[in-house]
């Protein structure tokens, strides 16, 4: 396990490490194999999310395996349509359940991803950020509070001081101010604002011209994902910890176990959650798994809702997309336009401010 830097913060799951989490591919895709056996076994009325992408592959082939190695019952599969999936997926999504003899439902949300979007705002950079901003925004916290938390000796008293004055606002203050609730500072965690380099000063210099959220993401895979898992002992997943972002952030129900019970006592199971691109790889080649025309044609390095503006790549994907399916690519530009091109301002921002840094550096 990589070590973390002096004065480095790490989370649970980077400390917390299970032992197969480092072990070498074959041996660590063993041990899945056999912690699937068990939980299936356990808990045989199971619910799992398919989104069509290479992730979702390794899973479905892993858990197809072990059921007929072991003569497990059926799982029941879905695949969520945003409304805005390439026409790649949806073929995949077919021909895996063809594959595999098996049945994967297609569900659809109430709310599509335009009206949300409309409705709530963009996202932007990351569902981190996105949720951050979106607080600031709606509740109206000014940039500034970042640079009183750091001005001031007593931080902690500080951070009381920002509490009483903004309540109900804790998670924005920390977010801003790059901290945590009893006031020590926390400025390489992912929860906060600079995560991305120089944001702070690229939002007070260049102010936000959209009102931004995730929740578009919340009205059209959570919500309709917590209907359709009603009813079933256990709810797995093809979470990654390597996918960063909210994905490596320990949450009430995400241990480094993988496994966890929710509070309603029905379960949760990330059984990829420490598999690498690494493992990825060795998977795809020693099983000789296909993905879907996104990846093998198209050239896409993951998919999900076409065009999303979390996406570092999304331009280019759509670059990709265009030629092979030119109606999505308009539409994805409809929906997101306004977050691709504030993230490219801040691309520029970003490289400028670096090259600026660098300048610095060099002894005169």
């Amino acid at each position: 396990m990589k070590q973390a830097k002096k004065g480095e913060y790490r989370s649970a799951v980077y400390t917390d490490r299970p032992p197969y989490a480092d072990f070498e591919p074959a041996a660590k895709f063993q041990a899945i194999e056999a912690i699937i056996g068990k939980h299936l076994k356990e808990h045989p009325k199971a619910i799992c999310s398919y989104s069509g992408g290479s992730d979702s592959d390794i899973m479905i082939d892993l858990i197809e395996r072990v059921r007929n190695m072991f003569d497990l019952p059926p799982v029941k599969y879905i695949f969520f349509n945003t409304g805005l999936e390439m026409d790649a997926t949806k073929r995949h999504v077919k021909e895996i359940a063809e594959k595999y003899n098996v049945e994967i439902d297609t569900v659809r949300p109430k709310m599509s991803v335009v009206t949300a979007t409309k409705k709530y705002g963009l996202p932007f950079i990351s569902k981190i950020m996105s949720s951050g901003l979106e607080t600031v925004q709606t509740k109206n916290i000014p940039l500034e509070i970042h640079d009183e938390y750091w001005g001031a000796e007593d931080k902690a008293a500080k951070r009381q001081e920002l509490k009483e004055r903004y309540p109900k606002c804790q998670s924005a203050i920390n977010f801003l101010c790059c901290c945590n609730s009893a006031g020590e500072p926390r400025p390489n965690i992912q929860l906060v604002i600079n995560s991305s380099a120089y944001m702070l000063d690229f939002i007070k210099e260049n102010p936000i011209p959209f009102k931004v959220s995730n929740k578009c993401c919340t009205y059209c895979k959570k919500n309709a994902a917590h209907t359709a898992q009603k009813g079933y002992e256990m709810v797995i997943t093809g979470e990654r910890r390597d996918e960063g972002g909210m994905r490596s952030v320990p949450r009430r129900d995400n241990t480094s176990l993988c496994f966890t019970e929710t509070a309603d006592g029905q379960y949760r199971f990330r059984l990829l959650y420490y598999v690498s691109d690494k493992d990825k790889e060795w998977y795809k080649e020693h099983y000789k798994i296909r993905y879907s025309d996104a990846y093998e044609i198209y050239g896409f390095t993951r998919t999900g809702c076409c065009g999303c503006s979390i996406s570092s790549k999304a331009i280019e994907d759509l670059e990709r997309l265009k030629p092979y399916e030119p109606n999505l690519f308009r539409a994805a530009w409809n929906v997101f336009g306004e977050s691709y091109r504030y993230r490219q301002k801040y691309n520029e921002y970003k490289r400028m401010r670096q090259e600026q840094a660098k300048k610095e550096e060099k002894p005169k």
